[in-house]
């Protein structure tokens, strides 16, 4: 009778077993494929400042960059190779002093790529600055600095706020040196 029982129990346990393996494997979500352009967009999203430097290209870039692919006698325009790949961008950075991100460096197959990569200009600068180069219409002003309120130094309306009890507080630490904050009085404890 005991061994009746324990080979129930065991049929059941592996019973168990292989129903919640099923139902986990139903519940498996599928898995997101993401694609080049979707990663870009993402990164593009993060902001600007990526770790680039400015570059203009000179005029004669197209004829330089021939020039290090005659005298490291490539084979055709493809860049099939890695290794040749390697020399070959590695010239064109002694020669330009502006190197490919690694980013980019799937993208250049042909001594082609590698011409129109070396003839586009690289801007650092940031749209918010890029505004302050500008000439603004007369009715448009843009106030670049921030404005924070405090008694001491405000004279505009004798240091009293339209928020008495609101504090003005600096919380980051890269403006708590710039700015200076305000502790408003409060009335109760």
């Amino acid at each position: 009778m005991a061994a009746i029982l324990r080979k129930t129990l065991i049929l059941a346990g592996s019973l168990h077993r292989s129903f919640a393996s099923a139902a986990k494997a139903a519940k498996a979500k599928p898995v997101k494929t993401s694609t080049i352009s979707a990663v870009g967009e993402s990164i593009a999203a993060k902001g600007f400042l990526r770790p680039h430097k400015p570059y203009s290209p000179p005029a004669d870039a197209a004829e330089r960059i021939r020039t290090v692919a005659a005298s490291l006698q490539l084979k055709s325009d493809q860049l099939g190779n890695l290794s040749e790949k390697f020399e070959f961008l590695n010239a064109c950075f002694q020669e330009l002093q502006h190197g490919v991100p690694n980013s980019q460096v799937h993208e250049l197959r042909t001594v082609s790529d590698v011409i129109a990569f070396y003839q586009t200009a690289v801007d650092t600068t940031v749209p918010f600055d890029a505004l302050k180069r500008i000439e603004l219409p007369e009715n448009l002003h843009i106030q670049y600095e921030y404005v924070r309120f405090h008694p001491e130094t405000d004279t505009k309306f004798d240091g009293k706020t339209a928020f008495p009890k609101s504090s003005t507080l600096v919380t980051g630490l890269k403006y708590r040196g710039k700015y200076e904050g305000h502790e408003a009085k409060r009335s109760w404890p």
